[in-house]
């Protein structure tokens, strides 16, 4: 059941580039409007221009704490005065019609908040990952949905880049044989103590609820399965300023029931991107595996004999802009997200299972 959901994952992912999406918008020619909630970097610098290369879906609304930053930002991408909200009046969301989808890109700890209050607003949601902080929290997120009648779907953005797609078709079709053993790695130097990333409140973790992220998808998304135990260690120098309340380092492994492994690693000491999946006739390997741009793919018996150009997206399609127009086709079609609030929380359940583990000095059963 679970190799016959994730084939389903990549088959509706690669639809997004197909002329079944053009179906779509014959049903409505309006573009589905988001709601940008978080003006940091991530939102401001990567997400608002990616609407330009969207085909379903336009920036219609901005919530921000920062007046004067929301005000410049609105009148760079169109957005109406009328449509810029604070926190304190982002409840007032429910009454503007041009918004169909809140974009929750702040701190993990807030999350479940504004996911919560976006669908009693009657607004479909897009949660940046972690989904939250806790398995209750996604719980929360997902019951406040389903109330309300509305979508949920995570920033899994990976479950649209071209190379992690033909990675994860390569790794479907046998190309490496059987599966034996993954390899997921991620992380970068964080230098600045000061950074939300590293205060628990806000954050939730260390590195585990941040790159640990992409590390733990690509083990399930190479292997095709979910884990039936973990266990964990964790290395961080306390003394370090920056690691005064997260982890640094959060080392684990990974069982799947087929008896493939997978020995995962996240960090904020040094700089990894890569994936790596070995069969008994071959291997798949990312590196760089999940970057924005520039990631490459190789192939071969037991080295990279083969590099692998993968599929177009689509004319003028990203990651990230597949991402959003893939919610706006869901909600035209009334189709399930590939990577709903469902597959948030199954990260959490690991992600809370692999903290216990490295704190208990145990295999944790999952």
């Amino acid at each position: 059941m679970e190799l016959g959901r994730r084939d389903l994952l990549l088959t509706a992912a690669a639809l997004l580039a197909a002329p079944t999406i053009g179906r779509a918008q014959a049903a409505g020619d309006r573009k589905l409007g988001y709601a940008i909630v978080g003006l940091g970097y991530y939102g401001l610098n990567v997400i608002l221009p990616q609407f330009a290369n969207c085909e379903h879906s336009r920036v219609t609304a901005l919530v921000s704490g920062d007046r004067a930053k929301a005000l410049a930002t609105a009148a760079r991408y169109g957005v109406p005065e009328r449509s810029i909200y604070s926190y304190e009046t982002f409840d007032q969301i429910r009454d503007n019609p041009d918004v169909d989808v809140v974009y929750v890109i702040l701190p993990n700890s807030m999350h479940a908040e504004y996911t919560i209050r976006a669908a009693k607003a009657g607004k479909h949601v897009m949660c940046e990952k972690p989904m939250a902080v806790s398995v209750a929290e996604c719980e929360a997120m997902i019951a406040a949905c389903k109330t309300a009648g509305r979508k949920l779907m995570i920033g899994y953005r990976c479950h649209f880049e071209p190379f992690n797609l033909e990675a994860m078709r390569l790794a479907r079709s046998g190309a490496a044989g059987k599966v034996r053993y993954v390899v997921s790695e991620h992380g970068f130097v964080q230098r600045d103590p000061s950074k939300w990333r590293l205060k628990k409140a806000l954050a939730g973790g260390g590195s585990l609820m941040d790159m640990g992220v992409y590390s733990l998808q690509a083990a399930r998304y190479m292997t095709g399965e979910e884990p039936v135990a973990v266990t964990a260690r964790e290395s961080t120098d306390r003394s370090d300023p920056r690691f005064t309340e997260v982890e640094d380092m959060i080392a684990w492994t990974l069982n799947f029931p087929s008896g493939a492994i997978a020995t995962c690693q996240s960090m904020y000491s040094a700089n990894q991107n890569h994936v790596l999946l070995m069969g008994d006739r071959g291997r798949i390997e990312l590196e760089p595996a999940t970057r924005y741009d520039g990631n490459r793919l190789w192939t071969g018996r037991d080295g990279r004999e083969q590099e692998v150009t993968a599929p177009p997206a689509g004319p003028g399609k990203t990651q990230f802009a597949g991402q959003l127009d893939h919610m706006a086709v869901s909600l035209r079609t009334g189709a399930e997200p590939i990577v709903s609030g469902e597959e948030g929380l199954r990260d959490l359940r690991i992600v809370e299972a692999i903290y216990r583990s490295a704190r208990d000095g145990r295999t944790i059963t999952l």
